[in-house]
């Protein structure tokens, strides 16, 4: 415990952090970069500008903040970016913040990651109490991955899975489902998966960001690869559940899990424990809305821990009840900020 810890309990409360509609906050998301190494089709654009230095929380602030989140009550913790392991140092914040799970007072220190430098860090990982990742993964040809990511070489990500899991460290994939370029090659990816004893997640393409293209042509629901899959596959209800938004199915045939995360065909919103920190500091409590809470701005005028306490608890009883994500042929995103900048 840090001398900056043991001030932060003393000088907070511990009531939870709960929004205007009775919703317990214990899942805070931290992006550590807006940086990144690939330049995803349906996230990024393909000439972005990234943040100056100067806008980004330093490793301290970002630990300062996060452990606050900690105090009042968040149990899990996620490592976002861009992709957070291009960021410098983020290796030894990782560690630092692996203090609070070995005082009981966080749960799970997790990582969202694109896996292009797994294979670098997965034992240190796994060293610093990260028990299970996200790897954000869209198909197995490694041609279409190339387009998709604008030059992504998939055999690093393999790579870097194979690494992950050979240091005990459990690896879902993500998958964005995309109309004109997975959407056939879905039921493989989940039983390529499946086969390396790991959770498989798909997702709804999000209205985040301006790109290139018009995500209408590229959106593909939920409801109708479930009822495909379901044409050939069992698909078993399951209540597993990781504290994140997706509903989960275990596939007969497979043994395996299988996520469904559907902002726009099925919203969940009525039960969600979670809000976003950026690396500026900013704090989302709607990954849908346009809402922001400026914390860089508090900590860097010298509050206490009191006073950020009361920041934190401000900006999350305004957490709005839900999103309205639509696609709609407008080629508009239904949120400016890029998907990179808020955290994934």
């Amino acid at each position: 415990m840090t001398p900056y810890d043991d001030a932060l309990r003393q000088a907070t409360s511990k009531t939870p952090l709960i929004d205007g509609f009775g919703r317990t906050v214990t899942y805070l998301r931290v992006s550590v970069t807006d940086r990144c190494d690939l330049r995803c089709v349906y996230c990024m654009s393909e000439h972005m500008t990234f943040l100056p230095k100067a806008q980004v929380l330093t490793l301290e602030e970002l630990d300062r903040l996060a452990t606050a989140f900690v105090d009042l009550g968040v149990r899990k913790l996620r490592i976002t970016g861009g992709e957070p392991l291009v960021r410098k140092g983020v290796m030894g914040l990782i560690e630092n913040l692996s203090r609070h799970l070995r005082t009981g007072a966080l749960e799970e220190l997790t990582l969202t990651t694109n896996g292009t430098r797994l294979s670098e860090f997965a034992p240190d990982l796994a060293r610093f109490g990260v028990r299970r990742i996200n790897v954000s993964m869209d198909t197995l040809k490694p041609d279409l991955f190339r387009t998709l990511t604008r030059g992504g070489d998939l055999a690093k990500v393999i790579g870097g899975i194979d690494a992950a899991l050979a240091a005990g460290i459990a690896v879902k994939i993500n998958a964005v489902a995309l109309k004109d370029d997975n959407a056939a090659e879905l039921p493989d990816l989940i039983a390529w998966a499946h086969a390396r004893g790991c959770d498989a997640t798909l997702i709804e393409a999000m209205p985040l960001g301006e790109i290139e293209f018009d995500r209408t042509d590229q959106f593909l629901s939920l409801k109708d690869v479930r009822r495909e899959l379901e044409s050939f596959w069992t698909l078993e209800d399951s209540d597993h559940v990781t504290g994140g938004p997706a509903h989960y199915v275990r596939v007969k045939e497979t043994g395996g899990r299988l996520g469904f995360i559907t902002p726009l065909s099925h919203n969940f919103c009525e039960a969600c424990n979670r809000v976003r920190l950026t690396c500026t500091g900013t704090l989302h409590t709607c990954l849908g809305r346009e809402d922001a809470s400026d914390l860089r701005a508090v900590i860097r005028a010298g509050a206490d821990a009191k006073g950020l306490e009361e920041a934190i608890r401000l900006a999350v009883d305004a957490k709005p009840q839900g999103h309205d994500f639509q696609i709609v042929r407008s080629g508009a995103p239904a949120v400016a900020r890029h998907m990179s900048t808020t955290g994934g």
